[in-house]
């Protein structure tokens, strides 16, 4: 539950800005995330210029391009993490964008069909599997131990960031390179640059990277691989527990992506206009991180996690008696300091307690839980919704999150 070691050189954001490596990293990582939304953004908006296959409605076109893109996420989140064992991690992260640089740069000249463009979905969003791990792995090797708390907290307030204002300004970027470039390739060029450009940010950084290309090394087996990550965290008891709430976390989230529809008409508002709720929750997110980031240290005897449970479970049990917009987007304010309460000091302490050479089999078993966290709950919540009401869902969330943070605390106090 105290992932961070107190230190008298632990100076919070002002040590990981002076970090030129991880500066490097941070950038790349944010201009690769907003690849990605932009990318997806990209993907919703060709369509209208593909013809749909006969017996397909175009609404149907939207919801085969969102499997194509989500999927993968789910079949090869702990893969990708196999790879970042055996391989450089800097290779892997500018090569994976590299790829999707240039299949993004082979959309114009492929012909105009539906499967196409489904392919190429697929292919971007599989070969994402790959940076993610590769990317939290590189953390540890640039940053010291006691900055960890720091660097997570950046990291985490810009992923945040980055997924709010990245569909956000997806549209209006693509519309100036449809009309500046042009219309054949202009879009397409852009995202490319995007991911390219990540590339180009990364290259300079130097990792204190162990692995080598070595001939007796056994072949990769990416089932056996997954094996030993399992049984790792089966004998790690703070690790399992960590990325156990981790995933409650994300379902959290994921839920309220479905609930905040809801919420907003209970509000008064057009159900397209329930980013507001979420957009609250990001900036919640954002300002938990800098608490972190600044003062970690200080909260290290802290129960942060149980915290920021119990902040959690207090928002969606209040959320629905209140009446008030302005109250509403406050509360989801303090549910996204309570989840940066979670999440970074969780993040935090895997990085600190797995070795070097599980890195990638842990973080691809976390990148894989999260990625089924954020898609299980979407399915579900609906249809719960529409069954039992809002009120009764939101009071249940609250209930669940208070004992699923209590149930930590007493395992790893």
């Amino acid at each position: 539950m105290f992932p961070t070691e107190p230190a008298a050189v632990n100076k919070g954001f002002i040590a990981i800005l002076k970090n030129r490596g991880f500066m490097l990293l941070w950038i790349g990582q944010l201009v690769s995330q907003l690849a990605d939304k932009v990318f997806f953004v990209l993907m919703v908006a060709l369509l209208e210029n593909y013809p749909a296959p006969a017996g397909l409605a175009q609404n149907s076109m939207y919801s085969i391009l969102m499997v194509a893109f989500t999927v993968p996420a789910i079949l090869f989140g702990s893969a990708g993490g196999v790879f970042v064992d055996r391989f450089p991690k800097k290779l892997i992260m500018i090569g994976s964008d590299i790829v999707r640089g240039l299949l993004t740069l082979c959309i114009p000249f492929l012909p105009r069909q539906f499967l196409i463009l489904l392919i190429i979905t697929f292919a971007i969003s599989t070969v994402t599997q790959f940076f993610a791990p590769a990317e939290q792995a590189a953390i540890p090797l640039l940053v010291k131990k006691e900055n960890l708390m720091a660097a997570n907290a950046l990291f985490s307030s810009t992923m945040m960031g980055a997924l709010i204002v990245g569909f956000a300004v997806g549209e209006p970027i693509l519309s100036w390179a449809k009309d500046s470039i042009g219309a054949k390739y202009g879009q397409e060029l852009v995202v490319a640059g995007l991911y390219l450009l990540s590339a180009g940010v990364m290259q300079p950084i130097n990792f204190r990277d162990k692995v080598s290309f070595d001939n007796n090394q056994p072949v990769i087996n990416p089932w056996a691989d997954f094996k030993d990550g399992l049984r790792y965290l089966k004998k790690n008891r703070l690790v399992l527990n960590a990325m156990l709430q981790l995933t409650t976390l994300y379902c959290v989230f994921a839920a309220l992506t479905v609930l905040a529809i809801r919420l907003a008409e209970k509000f008064g508002l057009q159900g397209k206009q329930f980013g507001f709720f979420l957009a609250a929750a990001g900036v919640g997110m954002v300002l938990g991180a800098a608490i972190l980031g600044n003062w970690g240290e200080k909260l290290h005897q802290k129960p942060l996690p149980l915290i920021g449970f119990l902040i959690m479970a207090l928002v969606l049990g209040v959320f629905s008696f209140t009446q008030n917009l302005l109250l509403a987007l406050a509360l989801c304010a303090l549910l996204g300091i309570g989840a940066a309460f979670i999440g970074v000091p969780m993040q935090t302490l895997i990085q600190q307690q797995t070795p070097p050479t599980m890195h990638g089999k842990v973080f691809g078993f976390q990148n894989h839980a999260v990625n089924i966290a954020l898609s299980a709950p979407l399915a579900i919540t609906g249809p719960l919704t529409d069954a039992l009401g809002l009120r009764i869902v939101l009071v249940g969330t609250s209930v669940v999150v208070a004992i699923v943070g209590v149930w930590a605390w007493q395992n790893t106090r």
